[in-house]
């Protein structure tokens, strides 16, 4: 099975082998680790306080007890928010003043899976630094634990998805009237998992009377694939041809991508979630705009036609709000269907995506699938090169950089060349000899021959 140790958190395969899976002495071992993190930076004796909060996965429980326990054992003080979407946590570490947080979810990952993402005390993911220091005091394992008058304690508290809620209804540009006149139907997929508590309950609060819900009971019991692509959204695109619905949403399980489906049954793309927010956000507050390297170039666009500028940064959401906080950027994340709103706080979060496109739909006057017709119509290409392991990847990527030089070269994050009307990002993996080429184009066949252009100069490099 497997167990991947990065500076984002720690995921693994729940069951087998310490060591090689996600097995309850892996999680006191990397728990108590990132315990020792956090004790390292702060007053002498102070209290620590950490948020707890988890998705609907079976080995959910098991987790959380081991965990929360963990923490208790180093002496800090747990607020357990049970099951809650990612964002829902990052909230919590701010809303109680936290010193972190912890969210039990290995994302879109399949049912075997779980993972620690690890929050600083901002409710943010990690920085690289901070991360590798957490995973090198837990291949020490040197940890101090609490003396017994000294052991955390555990508060609960189980209704913190409803002040995340009412957190998103208060922006400013949630326009709840709109969304309430609009009397849209909305069909939704949350994957059986914490989606399912909290997107019928904003919905509701947001004024939509007709939800039509499916797989919103948060039992773990993933009914597809959880990663919210379109060959896995077959069955809710013919409920919403079927029921006539306006507009649909579905969820990854920690419900920080958001998919949306138009109401002809089409996919909106997910690369266009982040388009169409943020043409809504920044028709009403110009600003910046940042989205990574692989994201799409129509984000860009909307931001230049708003007066706003758009930077790219490295790959990654930690990356992503780097960049956002030094362009002070108003809008801004990741083509996987994730925003990050700074108004509400610096992490991707569905809730607030549904709410922000909801105000945007109810305002056009438009049917879904007419604002997505609004926007450029880009087609990314995802491919990959298996190499031995003794090729040079960095020697093929700078002899890429010169083959391009005419062209505008980004190389923050592997290289990046922008053509006229088309990109490529070539990009290695961290773990194993693959090059990762990502090209886009105006369509299809247009974006299939760049990365097919592409990765036969890789070959012919290599021989």
């Amino acid at each position: 099975m497997a167990l991947i140790k990065s500076i984002s958190g720690i995921r693994g395969t729940i069951g087998g082998e310490i060591d090689n899976n996600l097995t309850p002495l892996d999680l006191v071992k990397f728990t108590s680790a990132y315990s020792q993190w956090l004790k390292a930076d702060v007053i002498h004796n102070k209290k620590l306080k950490v948020v707890l909060g988890r998705d609907a996965r079976i080995s959910g429980q098991m987790v959380e007890n081991i965990v929360a326990g963990t923490l208790m054992g180093m002496g800090i003080d747990v607020i357990n928010i049970e099951l809650a979407t990612t964002p829902t946590v990052e909230l919590a570490v701010t809303h109680y003043n936290a010193d972190g947080g912890i969210i039990l979810t290995a994302s879109h990952n399949p049912k075997q899976w779980n993972a620690l993402k690890l929050l600083n005390n901002k409710g943010e993911f990690l920085n690289a630094a901070d991360g590798e220091t957490v995973l090198e005091l837990a291949s020490k394992s040197e940890m101090l634990f609490a003396p017994v008058d000294e052991l955390g304690k555990v508060e609960v508290v189980n209704n913190f998805i409803d002040v995340h809620v009412q957190k998103v209804l208060d922006l400013k540009l949630v326009d709840i009237d709109a969304i309430k006149k609009a009397n849209f139907k909305v069909a939704i997929d949350c994957v059986n998992s914490v989606g399912g508590i909290a997107i019928p309950a904003m919905l509701k609060a947001l004024g939509v009377d007709n939800i039509i819900e499916l797989y919103c009971t948060p039992n773990g019991e993933f009914p597809h694939n959880p990663e919210p692509l379109p060959e896995h959204l077959t069955e809710i695109s013919e409920l919403i041809k079927k029921q006539k619905a306006d507009v649909g949403f579905v969820v990854d399980p920690d419900v920080d991508r958001l998919a949306i489906i138009n109401e002809d049954g089409s996919m909106f793309g997910e690369e266009y979630t982040l388009v169409a927010v943020a043409d809504y956000v920044l028709s009403n507050t110009p600003g910046n705009s940042v989205s990574n390297m692989s994201s799409t170039r129509a984000l860009r666009i909307v931001t230049e036609k708003h007066k706003g500028n758009h930077t790219a940064s490295a790959v990654g959401e930690v990356n992503v709000v780097a960049e956002m906080k030094k362009q002070n950027a108003v809008i801004g994340g990741e083509g996987n269907g994730g925003i990050i709103y700074p108004e509400s706080h610096y992490g991707r979060d569905a809730l607030v995506g549904i709410a922000l496109f909801l105000s945007h739909l109810a305002k056009t006057k438009l049917k879904c699938s007419e604002l997505r017709a609004k926007y450029p119509d880009m087609v990314i290409s995802k491919n990959k090169i298996e190499l031995t392991p003794e090729i040079d990847v960095d020697m093929i990527l700078e002899e890429m950089k010169k083959d391009f030089s005419n062209e505008r070269i980004n190389d923050i994050d592997g290289v990046k060349i922008d053509f006229e009307n088309e990109w490529v990002h070539l990009r290695k993996s961290n773990t194993e000899p693959i090059i990762r080429i990502y090209a886009e184009s105006k369509d299809a066949q247009s974006a299939d021959a760049l990365a097919n252009k592409i990765i036969d100069k890789i070959k012919s490099k290599i021989k």
